[in-house]
């Protein structure tokens, strides 16, 4: 586990996660993925005809892709995200169909753009896996930095009933943090999944301070 104190600030806690989870091996990858699917299903976290948001692995993070179909295969409702314009950081989510329609977007992560984009935001799915740099065990987050998701969330920020959509950060063991450092914007987690555990923490009301 990384100890957040070892490190001056936020921007080289990030380097330091980047480095954990570059280090592992293509061997420990697929181990980790396939591990991910098995406990997925453990804990019912892939139902049927549900809205379901997952996203495309890019830069070493976990394949949740099996996930994705088995999702697909279950006949849930799958959904990507689009990153906006410049200057905008509220995503859209477009529904996966059988129509191949991807474009490369700017950070070369391939999206799903159909000619009638079935598109939704965040609010209107019922389950999101989103992918996490860094994270604790109260359900705090860090990710890449560029503050998409902490845009697309906004609202859930001061929730304290159930709203949706039910938020699974997706992360290798390696990349838990003792506490994650926290801002106001930052908005909690409902449960982790990493290849080694699926830890809840809805419900046990995550502290800002």
């Amino acid at each position: 586990m990384i100890r957040a104190r070892e490190y001056p600030d936020k921007a080289a806690l990030r380097r330091a996660l980047r480095a954990r989870r570059g280090a592992l091996s293509t061997a420990e990858r697929r181990r980790a993925s396939k591990q991910l699917l098995r406990l997925a299903l453990r804990h019912r976290l892939l139902m049927r005809k549900r809205r379901a948001g997952f996203y495309i692995p890019t830069r070493h993070e976990i394949d949740v892709l099996p996930l994705l179909e088995r999702a697909l295969s279950l006949g849930a409702a799958c959904f990507l995200p689009i990153v906006p314009g410049r200057g905008r950081r509220k995503l859209w989510f477009t529904r996966l169909g059988e129509r191949p329609a991807w474009f490369v977007n700017r950070y070369g992560i391939p999206e799903y753009h159909p000619p009638a984009p079935r598109k939704c935001r965040a609010g209107a799915l019922e389950t999101l896996f989103l992918p996490l740099l860094g994270f604790d065990a109260e359900g705090w987050r860090i990710g890449m930095g560029g503050g998409y998701y902490d845009a697309s969330l906004a609202a859930l920020r001061n929730r304290r009933h159930w709203r949706k959509p039910r938020l699974i950060g997706v992360a290798y063991a390696v990349q838990e943090v003792d506490r994650v450092p926290r801002d106001a914007w930052d908005v909690p987690l409902d449960g982790i999944l990493t290849e080694r555990r699926y830890l809840a923490v809805r419900g046990k009301a995550p502290k800002t301070q």
